[in-house]
């Protein structure tokens, strides 16, 4: 099972960078419309496969996000 909730994960995310969905979407060259169903459902974002096999093998999946550096931090 996917422990973290995406789409809170995402409006948090959203709301640290001062940034809509509308953005993002702009920035990633797609719709909104996407963007929100991406978020919104279940087992788009983790392959369902992938979820079932760590499953089988006792795990559950939590999705760590990690600040990118700039390229001036490199």
């Amino acid at each position: 099972m996917v422990k973290n909730n995406i789409e809170l994960d995402v409006k948090t995310k959203c709301i640290e960078q001062g940034k809509t969905q509308v953005q993002i979407a702009e920035e990633i060259d797609t719709t909104k419309a996407y963007v929100n169903r991406v978020i919104k459902k279940k087992d788009g974002v983790v392959n369902k496969t992938f979820v079932q096999m760590m499953e089988a093998l006792g795990y559950d999946i939590e999705l760590t996000y990690v600040k990118q550096k700039n390229q001036e931090d490199v």
